[in-house]
């Protein structure tokens, strides 16, 4: 029977430390290994799914392939380790109590008392081991969300404890702290990492290594002090200081040892590194640009930039593999008029419009394609902004003055955005839009096709709105086209203008499928053609 290790990955001291840019880190050094490796985040919160959370609190929420909302951290582990995740490398404390509350109205408890030892903690356990059941993974990775100390975790500390207790050495806690540096003294303080190690020893959980996050190098006094103060060897004190990009950090966590250090605690060989050749040379080219291009993040959300990490991340990947820098500007859409369009998005070599949901900001997406397209500059709008460049183009195009989406405007003459058929009965929000991956038939001929060298994709989908194929014949008689549709369902997937330069807004989140190994294929082209516009114009 294969064996499985489960590494626990704890914060403490205060949060966004960066459990998952570690957790995801780790998983690629021991992926490097030879080793199969998952990762899977359990978020203390009670919602079910971060689906409903507002992005200026959660940040983005990330979709898999199988249509499951999940944490953004989900996007690290698939950036960096190249494998998807699914609904069962997500579990809320929602999640966790809905599904034991329905056992026990089907009786499945035979009239016991339901308590949160162990009926919860037996829940929680169930859903870490489940990823086993998938696939024989040598290494589960589970970051648990929050920090030591909170309500909220402790069932999941509790579990940690259990699993400890149950399985010995196949279980390693990875407590992640912070080690702040006073300037007014010049010194790294190491007491709040003790008192969250404390913390955690009075939940029964002893940490078996320790990294720190830190802006200033700790030396061999201050590992040693932490060591005897908080129960482990200096050698798995572990330095995780602050690097210019988070790329960086499974190379500063390899040359820390935090791999050979989690093998040795498993009682598993740990000669030699792990091959991190391709990576090595992904940092090369990232930190080595020939030159960079300026492009206009164009959204609702820009003040927190986590709301749009995924994309963020898409144009670090494509802009590497062209060998130059993606300088983003981010635009609020909500503040964009006409009268200062052309001073926020001048000198621009490429305009992106972002995803998102309501009326507000919608005018100023709809005046930046407006300024794409009038003046030949690259083009991508994604979801609600593919919908916001066919509502511009039949507005300033077709001259349909009052076209827009029933989203806004329920009563609009010419609703060229509708709301999907199976969409219409629906009066929940959570977990209802059209969600996970779908298939793309791709026109022969168009710029898409040429993009994906392939005939079909299938891309991940959320929302509720589509292009109305009332007016397609329309659209295409004008100049804009249908490069993309969805063979079953017959929706328009993808919309192109063949007489631009690059102007494809597609209804998918191309962005949650690129990766550090595997760059969108959009956003390489989307790239490319702002690096043209460049050119054209310098």
């Amino acid at each position: 029977m294969h064996t499985t290790r489960y590494i626990f990955v704890t914060g403490g001291v205060t949060s966004s430390l960066g459990k998952g840019i570690v957790s995801a880190s780790l998983a690629k050094l021991l992926q490097a290994r030879g080793y199969k490796v998952t990762i899977q985040k359990l978020d203390p919160y009670i919602n079910v799914d971060p689906g409903t959370l507002n992005p200026y609190e959660h940040g983005e929420c990330y979709v898999t392939e199988d249509g499951a909302e999940t944490d953004l951290d989900l996007g690290h582990y698939e950036r960096f380790s190249n494998e998807p995740t699914s609904q069962a490398n997500n579990v809320t404390t929602g999640r966790i109590y809905q599904a034991v509350i329905e056992k026990e109205r089907r009786g499945d408890y035979l009239g016991s008392t339901v308590q949160v030892i162990p009926h919860i903690t037996d829940e929680i356990k169930y859903r870490i081991k489940l990823l086993s059941k998938y696939k024989d993974y040598d290494f589960i990775i589970t970051e648990i969300g929050g920090t030591v100390g909170d309500i909220e975790s402790l069932p999941y500390i509790e579990t940690v404890r259990q699993m400890r207790w149950e399985m010995g050495n196949l279980c390693v806690v990875i407590h992640l702290t912070l080690v702040p540096y006073l300037s007014s003294t010049g010194e790294l303080k190491t007491k709040p990492t003790q008192h969250s190690v404390k913390t955690l020893l009075e939940q029964g959980v002893q940490p078996d290594i320790i990294v720190c996050r830190t802006e200033k190098p700790l030396n061999e006094a201050l590992r040693n002090k932490i060591a005897l103060f908080c129960n482990v060897s200096s050698q798995a004190v572990i330095e995780s200081i602050d690097m210019e990009s988070i790329y960086e950090v499974p190379l500063k966590l390899r040359d820390e040892g935090l791999d050979r250090e989690v093998l040795r605690k498993c009682g598993l060989p740990f000669e030699g590194q792990p091959d991190l050749k391709s990576w090595e040379e992904f940092l090369y080219k990232m930190k080595n640009p020939k030159y960079s291009v300026e492009i206009g993040l164009v959204g609702k959300y820009v003040e927190l930039k986590d709301s749009y990490k995924s994309i963020m991340e898409s144009f670090v990947h494509a802009g590497t593999y062209n060998q130059v820098k993606v300088e983003l500007r981010m635009i609020h859409s909500e503040f964009l008029t006409q009268e200062n369009l052309s001073e926020k998005l001048s000198g621009l070599h490429g305009i992106l419009v972002a995803p998102g949901f309501g009326i507000r900001g919608i005018e100023g997406k709809i005046l930046a394609i407006h300024y794409a397209r009038t003046r030949g500059i690259p083009f991508l709008g994604i979801c609600l902004g593919m919908q916001c460049a066919v509502i511009e183009f039949a507005q300033n195009v077709m001259g349909l003055k009052k076209a827009n989406s029933t989203e806004f405007d329920p009563r609009t003459p010419d609703p060229v955005i509708d709301i999907m058929e199976q969409q219409k009965k629906i009066s929940g929000m959570g977990g209802t839009m059209r969600l996970g991956a779908y298939p793309c038939q791709l026109m022969e001929g168009s710029k898409s096709r040429n993009i994906y060298k392939v005939p079909l994709i299938l891309e991940r989908h959320r929302h509720r709105y589509e292009f109305n194929n009332k007016y397609l014949e329309q659209f295409e008689q004008a100049g804009m086209i249908a490069a993309g549709i969805n063979p079953k369902e017959n929706l328009v997937e993808i919309v192109e203008i063949p007489k631009h330069p690059w102007f494809i807004g597609v209804q998918f989140h191309p962005e949650f499928k690129s990766t550090v190994a595997s760059p969108h294929p959009l956003f390489i082209s989307f790239v490319e053609a702002a690096c043209l516009h460049l050119e054209q114009n310098t």
